[in-house]
């Protein structure tokens, strides 16, 4: 699954709403089961009249993070509950950067925060858009930032109080706020310590999902889990046609941006800024790509002239680094006809060009029959490996989907080896964390096919320290036999 930057440079992932599983979705404990099915599910969406806040004020932005994570709790991701909230409430830019921090740390902490709210009441916090003003209001009370509160917690409670007046679905429960919250800080190192005898509150995930890790990774889980709860870089990817990683870090340190090198093409920035506030990005100099995705494109060892298929395309992001690394006949190829534009979009401010097509990377009723040179599968998966960025993945899949997510891909790959050359090659892609996803996969597939395995990156874990930071993604390349089918 690949990555792109929203507004505010968030990286973001393919639509979780392309995957025919999106619907189905768990929550960490009794009290979002119980939100999931509640008939009060119709009040989390922004379409009723709300009394006027200042757009700049806490208690806005509160309201805003609230609806967007209530409405993850009818199964919606994230960046489509945040632009669903943005459009009804017509925030403005800084509104919509607040409003959409609280909400994505609300998600990384909210197995702590609905432990707490257990811990403090036995009834139903209904309707939901209450339910996820609680949850947004005590993930930031029981956090830190860099060991200091994220908003002086008075004041945070005053503001919560002050949201929840002003929306008429749950103005009655204004005083239960209040007395939940400063409860909280009454009590705050006991009900901490309470709760955190609760895997899923200590850990923030889902108790499968931390099963289903220690499994995989039983010396790395906890750092695994630990790298996933927190707020991702920002990493550009330079593009070699029209500058070097040197000339760029230089055009930065000039403007006064502190960044890093972090790999052959990737720099982080210090600070996360809007794309538009990135020197350089309107022309095409620069793209927002997580280091571990820009290893893709050079495995490929593409050649100019050669003829090449970008499986599963959109958002792009791979499509144009394939470009920037050589002159090859590409064909752009994604099952999402409305994500087409998206790929043509980043592809036009990068000076490049390909063919989009629209179809099932798993049929062929698309392809014109003329074979691939390379072809790069990225296939569709859990997105375990890149929750950092989209922590409300843990919360929308349930532990059986990574299973029929592979047969899905399995399909995919199938497929595809026979549109490819002899002698051609085949990287497989996905941003899972879960063997049966990635090197399961690969080996099973090498075996079906015949296929030879290249050296390959193979699993790699997400990591964020000074010299790594990059998501968890997984490769492995395959070629064909000179007489391969």
């Amino acid at each position: 699954m690949g990555h792109h930057a929203t507004a505010f440079a968030f990286p973001g992932h393919r639509s979780i709403a392309r995957n025919p599983l999106q619907s189905r979705h768990s929550f960490p404990c009794s009290a979002h089961q119980r939100f999931a099915r509640s008939p009060y599910l119709r009040l989390a969406r922004p379409n009723v009249p709300n009394i006027p806040l200042k757009p700049d004020s806490l208690s806005f932005s509160l309201r805003g993070a609230a609806q967007a994570v209530a409405q993850v709790g009818e199964g919606a991701a994230l960046p489509q509950a945040l632009a669903r909230v943005f459009l009804f409430t017509e925030a403005s830019p800084p509104a919509r950067g607040a409003i959409q921090d609280i909400a994505y740390y609300c998600m990384r902490h909210i197995g702590r925060a609905e432990a707490l709210l257990n811990a403090m009441t036995p009834r139903q916090t209904e309707p939901a858009l209450l339910h996820g003003l609680l949850c947004c209001a005590l993930a930031l009370l029981s956090g830190e930032d860099d060991g200091k509160p994220h908003y002086e917690p008075f004041t945070l409670v005053d503001q919560a109080v002050t949201a929840a007046a002003s929306d008429p679905s749950i103005a009655h429960a204004k005083g239960m706020v209040n007395a939940i919250l400063r409860r909280f800080l009454r009590e705050r190192e006991s009900l901490l310590r309470q709760v955190s005898e609760h895997e899923t509150a200590r850990w923030n995930y889902p108790s499968w999902w931390i099963a289903e890790c220690k499994k995989a990774y039983p010396q790395a889980w906890q750092r695994i889990l630990c790298v996933g709860n927190t707020a991702p870089p920002l990493t550009l990817r330079v593009n070699a046609r029209k500058t070097s990683v040197a000339n760029y870090l230089q055009l930065l340190s000039q403007q006064g941006i502190d960044a890093t090198r972090i790999g052959a093409q990737a720099v982080r920035l210090a600070q996360a800024r809007q794309v538009s506030r990135i020197p350089g990005f309107d022309e095409g100099m620069v793209s927002v790509q997580d280091a571990a995705a820009q290893m893709a494109a050079p495995l490929l060892d593409l050649r100019d002239g050669m003829r090449v298929l970008d499986a599963c395309a959109a958002p792009g992001g791979k499509t144009g680094h394939l470009l920037e690394m050589a002159n090859v006949d590409l064909t752009a190829l994604d099952s999402d006809t409305q994500r087409l534009p998206r790929i043509a979009e980043n592809l036009q401010r990068l000076g490049l060009a390909a063919t989009l097509k629209t179809g099932d990377a798993g049929r062929t009723d698309w392809w014109d029959g003329k074979r691939y040179d390379r072809i790069l599968a990225d296939v569709p998966c859990t997105a375990s490996g890149i929750v950092r960025r989209h922590p409300d993945i843990r919360w929308l899949r349930r532990q059986g989907d990574a299973a029929q997510l592979a047969t899905i891909s399995a399909r995919i790959l199938d497929n595809l080896w026979q549109l490819l050359q002899p002698n051609g090659k085949l990287l497989l892609v996905t941003c899972s964390l879960w063997p049966q996803e990635s090197e399961a996969q690969a080996a099973a597939f090498a075996v079906r096919k015949g296929a030879t395995r290249l050296p390959a990156p193979g699993q790699l874990l997400p990591t964020a320290d000074g010299q790594q930071d990059h998501d968890g993604l997984f490769y492995a390349l395959f070629e064909k036999s000179a007489d391969g089918p």
